[in-house]
């Protein structure tokens, strides 16, 4: 009986010394428990989804929901308490700072520039992409395309992508769109479906995509490198949006602090993104 005693304290000491030894790995800890709701931006699908799935992994007891509401969903749910973390993929205006809400940013994105594959054109200047989405450039054959009237995508008002893309562009309030959608995902499917398209979306959605093509803008490639020096002038940041003086859950904060961490900079680079902690 002293021998099986012993056998049984051994077992539970090593199970403390493991859980232990977990919280110490940008959020890791065996012994959390409970649900996690964020809600947000549909551009940051790839970002929270490969950064949830391993934040379960390392945590069995934690339940991640993410709601691709857009941001302006998000940022209002966080604002009204019924999500624990929003997600943004455009900065907090004033307005919104004014409720109490911050923002903490997580990773840079670029707004790719994007035709359909058989289209030839293959670099714009900001002014002709504000052209092409405005109105004022109304038929391709301008930019050697013989596809006739320009068939602009955007985004739902509210979308992180569509206010990060018009305050570049300088294009608020004067898009003229062909179709107006609710996910960067529809956005990438109408421009596939139609030479004639211009879309925008998020880099880390359109990486590896087939039957578009993702346009230089002033020459310079939308890829990570040219994100993260400043040198493609079309991005915006993924953030994270919480009230002041709210108190997170103990899981939300230890998902909060592992995304980020240092931890969750590797996992971001996978998403397409470029992490801003390094």
């Amino acid at each position: 009986m002293k021998k099986l005693f012993s056998v049984l304290l051994s077992v539970m000491m090593l199970g403390l010394l493991a859980a232990g030894c977990g919280s110490d790995k940008g959020g890791s800890s065996s012994g959390l428990a409970g649900a996690v709701s964020t809600n947000g931006s549909t551009s940051m699908e790839k970002v929270i989804g490969i950064l949830s799935e391993k934040f379960m992994e390392d945590n069995k007891g934690v339940t991640i929901t993410y709601d691709a509401s857009g941001s302006g969903t998000g940022i209002e749910a966080v604002s009204k308490g019924s999500t624990d973390i929003g997600l943004s993929s455009r900065a907090l205006k004033d307005s919104e700072k004014a409720k109490g809400l911050k923002e903490t940013t997580v990773a840079l994105d670029g707004i790719a520039i994007i035709v359909n594959e058989k289209c030839p054109v293959d670099d714009l200047k900001v002014e002709d992409v504000a052209a092409l989405f405005n109105g004022e450039a109304a038929d391709w054959s301008k930019f050697g395309s013989n596809a006739g009237k320009v068939a602009a995508i955007g985004r739902e008002a509210g979308s992180g992508t569509r206010d990060g893309f018009e305050s570049i562009t300088k294009t608020k309030d004067k898009c003229k769109l062909a179709q107006e959608l609710t996910s960067t995902g529809a956005v990438i499917e109408a421009v596939k479906n139609s030479e004639a398209a211009i879309g925008y979306a998020s880099f880390a959605s359109v990486e590896n995509q087939k039957g578009i093509k993702v346009l230089k803008v002033n020459g310079v490639e939308c890829s990570e490198e040219n994100i993260s020096n400043g040198k493609y002038v079309i991005q915006r940041p993924f953030n994270l949006i919480t009230k002041e003086g709210a108190q997170l859950s103990e899981a939300a904060q230890a998902f909060f602090d592992f995304m980020t961490s240092k931890a969750a900079a590797e996992l971001i680079v996978q998403a397409g993104a470029v992490p801003t902690a390094k």
